[in-house]
């Protein structure tokens, strides 16, 4: 969705002159201080492109990033299951949805904090995807009973037959990549080719901060670039244990780890698409845990969207609707809500982690609630104020004149419902609000995840054709 089409000026932390700073030191560390990359075929790349090989050490030039930057598209247009264009990742474009694998679920009804059931995952997609505001989905928990290796296949197996929203994937290795392709491919009507052409998802991928680059996440980048599917390379540092602590020095050294995968992925595809983020979350010294939602964790998200689409071009990746806390609770929505707008008013296009708590342990269906109210209230705001004469009213003022009230007036009639109205937002004089039964945000939260979920599921007429590409799946894998 375009944010910030009628707002006159927009957040930001860096000056060009500042950008070209950090893209500097980006390069000074990939030249002098180089990244470990566990991946031969890799190496062979980029020892021929002219990178300097002694070892597992690999050490970039300036020209290899700067090529791989002409070559990088600006433009990412992601589509939903039915083929239908929903998502445009390029400018200041801002949309939302959920992180993936938490181990546990907070029960919005028995308060208890537990392992996610494949029910539970089933119930978290048809939720995600009733809620207007959340643009795409990720798998949320890891179902409990799955093998490793078959997580993830059925995790997308669930996403794409329960929602029509697009996604953004993991895999733990490239056969679990193929797998989630094959998946796809089955209810594409031109199949692989389609999905390259039209891609149904982003994947999400990262090296080892810092600057580490395993085997498997190499291998997934490059499968990536060789199919044209759109993927991030997100380091997931904590600034202060495995990054500098500083918000300039945390995204100086995500930028070099993000431009060495950038720069393998552009050599296996030139052209290729790719986003541009990381999250640089800083540790806490008191309960060394990263420190969701903190004032640094979004000034570095803010600072590397800088980076990347202001001096790179590229499309961009962040969190929001996370936070820290252990229960969808004040603490919860005050984080998760911040997030929010700051990702909004900094421009990232493709922000995950909506319904988070517990530095991603835990997801809440009831946080999420709370974060797509918090996504709408948002989009109205950066809508901004088209300042038109029909606006500004003054022919309005006119008819009515002093003292007369604009309640019937035509004007309010035509544009009155171009004003936000709330989901669970409660607006109502107290004594309305009473004789409704006196409910919490919290308790209005309950009532509409049970409301989107009461019945059975509906599954899509794709249901019968992802079941059997899953159940060829597993059986070759055994």
């Amino acid at each position: 969705m375009a944010m910030g089409l009628n707002c006159f000026s927009a957040l930001e932390y860096f000056s060009t002159e500042q950008l070209q700073m950090i893209h500097a030191g980006a390069l000074e560390i990939l030249e002098e201080v180089g990244c470990e990359l566990h991946h031969e075929e890799a190496a062979a790349l980029l020892a021929n492109a002219g990178a300097r090989v002694e070892g597992q050490r690999v050490y970039l030039t300036a020209g290899m990033v700067e090529r791989a930057l002409r070559t990088t598209p600006n433009e990412i247009l992601v589509y939903d299951r039915d083929g239908n264009q929903a998502m445009d990742l390029s400018g200041r474009n801002a949309y939302f949805g959920t992180g993936s694998d938490c181990i546990f679920l907070r029960d919005s009804f028995t308060g208890e904090r537990r392992v996610f059931t494949e029910k539970d995952m089933i119930d978290a997609v048809r939720l995600s995807d009733a809620l207007p505001n959340v643009d795409f989905l990720m798998s949320m928990g890891m179902i409990d009973g799955v093998e490793p290796e078959h997580q993830c296949q059925q995790q997308y197996a669930n996403l794409i037959k329960y929602s029509s929203k697009p996604q953004v994937v993991v895999a733990v290795s490239r056969q679990s990549l193929e797998d989630i392709v094959q998946l796809a491919a089955a209810i594409a009507p031109g199949g692989h080719e389609e999905l390259r052409q039209r891609p149904r998802f982003v994947l999400y991928t990262e090296p080892s901060s810092p600057l580490l680059h395993s085997f498997d996440a190499i291998d997934k980048l490059i499968y990536a670039a060789e199919n044209l599917i759109p993927t991030n390379y997100a380091p997931g540092m904590m600034a202060g244990a495995t990054g500098p602590v500083t918000p300039e020095g945390a995204v100086t050294l995500a930028a070099a780890e993000t431009l060495f995968g950038l720069v393998i992925h552009q050599l296996t595809s030139p052209g290729a698409p790719f986003l541009f983020g990381a999250g640089m979350s800083n540790i806490d010294m008191v309960s060394m845990q990263p420190s969701y939602a903190s004032p640094e964790a979004m000034m570095t998200q803010a600072g590397l969207c800088e980076l990347g689409r202001n001096l790179y071009s590229l499309p961009t990746w962040g969190f929001a609707g996370c936070c820290a806390s252990k229960l969808a609770d004040t603490q919860a929505i005050n984080e998760a809500a911040t997030y929010i707008f700051m990702a909004g008013l900094t421009g990232t296009n493709l922000n995950h982690d909506l319904g988070y708590l517990e530095f991603g342990l835990t997801f809440s269906f009831d946080l999420l609630v709370m974060a797509d109210e918090s996504v709408g209230q948002l989009r109205r705001i950066m809508d901004g104020i088209p300042l038109t004469r029909e606006t500004m009213a003054v022919d309005a003022v006119k008819a009515v004149g002093p003292g007369g009230n604009f309640l019937a007036a035509d004007h309010t009639l035509d544009h009155y419902k171009e004003n936000w109205s709330p989901g669970v937002t409660d607006r109502n004089t107290y004594e309305r609000w009473a004789a409704l039964g006196a409910t919490s945000m919290e308790e209005r939260c309950k009532e509409k995840i049970t409301d989107i979920l009461m019945g059975m599921p509906s599954l899509a007429g794709c249901a019968g054709a992802i079941d059997r590409t899953l159940a060829g799946i597993m059986g070759a894998g055994e």
